[in-house]
């Protein structure tokens, strides 16, 4: 028969108090009720614990082996809700975050160090997919998404909006020269999403419309399965792309291309999972991640 914990718990503060009277007044219990719990405790074990004396109680040898683990049992408890409190005053411990590739490797991963440096007993894991983890499942402890979650055991917050910007390589421009309008851009190399792509939002292909009065698009030069790998086909030079604009601030070997357009807006949102809501690592991580978007604001 399993041990009942509220009656180990009397045991414990009786042995250590050494009566039932002075165990009573700890407990908040009367000195019978006392005295009846240990009596249950004793009948359910089937052995006496306390030797009674009118001097008071005296463990017996199965008394004091119970009283050792119990004692054991309670010191490992208190250690672990000072742990548990601890963590919610000093952010530490492991945190996996949960992001796309092009925002964990191009804005993300270079401010780890930063974040780490403020913040050296939090042990951080950057899963980077374009597929949603499952943090109600644990896959993750938090997430920055270009969507909003639809779970409702979620808690979300919207960190910004993101525009989409027209970028090309200073060596592109150099050979095929500077588009003045969007109509110039039928003379241009396009690179866009692909056919199989899953853009975060619809119409980011919007460039291939640009100042297409008749409504045909554009043929592009390259259509790619990624916002990374359009990214990294406008670095190398091979034509003119649309790009969230932290993009083209973080790297700044592009140049922006008839700033007077913007494509479509993506909101970013940070969500993790309710019971983490007053974790000191994913509070800090949060106000971390939205002191640093705030800079592309500015």
């Amino acid at each position: 028969m399993p041990i009942d914990w509220d009656k180990l718990r009397i045991f414990h503060q009786v042995a250590e108090a050494g009566s039932f009277t002075h165990a009573g007044e700890a407990l908040n219990l009367s000195q019978s009720a006392v005295s009846r719990q240990i009596g249950a405790l004793e009948e359910s074990l089937g052995v006496p614990l306390f030797h009674r004396h009118a001097r008071g109680l005296i463990l017996t040898e199965q008394g004091e082996t119970l009283f050792q683990t119990a004692r054991d049992i309670w010191a490992q408890l208190a250690k672990v809700k000072s742990q548990i409190e601890e963590n919610k005053e000093r952010p530490q411990g492991p945190l996996k975050v949960s992001t796309t590739v092009a925002f964990g490797s191009v804005f993300l991963a270079p401010r780890i160090k930063d974040f780490l440096n403020r913040y050296p007993e939090i042990e951080v894991s950057l899963v980077l997919a374009d597929t949603e983890l499952d943090l109600s499942m644990r896959q993750a402890d938090v997430a920055i998404r270009l969507t909003a979650p639809t779970q409702p055991d979620l808690v979300q917050r919207h960190l910004l909006s993101l525009r989409y910007h027209v970028y090309a390589a200073p060596e592109y421009l150099q050979q095929n020269g500077m588009p003045k309008s969007p109509k110039d851009l039928d003379q241009h190399k396009i690179v866009v999403y692909g056919d199989d792509a899953r853009p975060p939002a619809a119409n980011l292909n919007w460039l291939l419309l640009a100042g297409r009065k008749d409504g045909t698009a554009r043929r592009p030069v390259l259509r790619v399965n990624s916002i990374y790998g359009i990214l990294r086909a406008v670095q190398s030079g091979l034509g003119i792309g649309a790009l969230p604009e932290y993009m083209g601030r973080e790297l700044g070997n592009l140049v922006e291309v008839l700033p007077e357009i913007r494509g479509p807006s993506l909101e970013m949102f940070f969500v993790y999972p309710e019971e983490l809501r007053n974790s000191a690592r994913v509070i800090a991580f949060r106000d971390f991640i939205v002191e640093r978007l705030g800079r592309l604001s500015k």
